[in-house]
């Protein structure tokens, strides 16, 4: 079954914008594990607004499913991975200033680069998967590097779907079968949510990880955190 990975930025989010520890985001991480989730994903960014870099720090030391750190490779993020040494890195081409990742990687453009990236995660032990859209020679060149994995971006996927689900999904369909048969294992995240997460992953069954924050959050909001997560552990398991 597809793994469900709680993205806590928003916990930090909101803990910093009154300072102190409250919500604490450790224990919202331990609570997540503990109602179900099998994995935690944070997304450490340069300027520390949510995620900061000694959270990372602190959750390695008790996290005990998968511990996912996505971000751009730059080389403060690049020392925090070596010192931390988690699970998975999945690389995302962020700008310092976006406000939420919103594009994949352009792979042959940066393949230099991202070769370089991925032979010190791997000799560092750690898993790699690569932030992409749908494009499959863009696929194509994320195998050629030897990533493990790939991360498709779901936006457009969830922007799509109200008006026309099978039209949503059909690029997702199409990449994940592709991404497949290259020998890429596959993940995915950005705006997945109770509203299309099960249909998303019906249609592709074979998907290893989605990694979901914003919308699961938001959800705890009026549902609670162990009804949340719940309900979206249902959804990948099409129950």
């Amino acid at each position: 079954m597809t793994q469900l990975s709680v993205n806590v930025n928003k916990i930090a989010t909101l803990r910093n914008a009154r300072g102190g520890n409250v919500p604490d985001l450790i224990k919202v991480a331990l609570d997540c594990e503990r109602f179900g989730a099998q994995g935690i994903t944070v997304h450490p960014r340069p300027d520390e607004r949510h995620i900061r870099y000694q959270d990372v720090r602190d959750l390695k030391r008790v996290v005990t499913t998968e511990f996912n750190i996505e971000g751009n490779p730059i080389p403060s993020f690049m020392d925090l991975v070596e010192e931390v040494r988690p699970h998975q890195v999945t690389l995302v081409p962020d700008a310092p200033d976006a406000l939420t990742s919103n594009a994949g990687w352009d792979v042959a453009r940066h393949r230099d680069f991202l070769t370089e990236i991925l032979g010190q995660l791997h000799a560092w032990g750690i898993r790699t998967s690569i932030f992409v859209g749908t494009d499959l020679k863009n696929l194509d060149a994320a195998a050629a590097l030897g990533t493990d994995r790939v991360e498709l971006y779901t936006e457009p996927y969830a922007s799509d779907y109200p008006a026309d689900r099978a039209k949503a999904i059909a690029p997702f369909v199409q990449a994940a079968e592709h991404a497949r048969s290259l020998g890429l294992a596959l993940n995915a995240g950005h705006d997945l949510s109770l509203e299309n997460l099960r249909f998303f992953s019906e249609s592709i069954p074979f998907l290893s990880e989605v990694s979901i924050g914003h919308a699961l959050i938001s959800d705890a909001l009026y549902l609670g955190l162990e009804e949340t997560i719940r309900r979206y552990r249902s959804c990948l398991a099409g129950k």
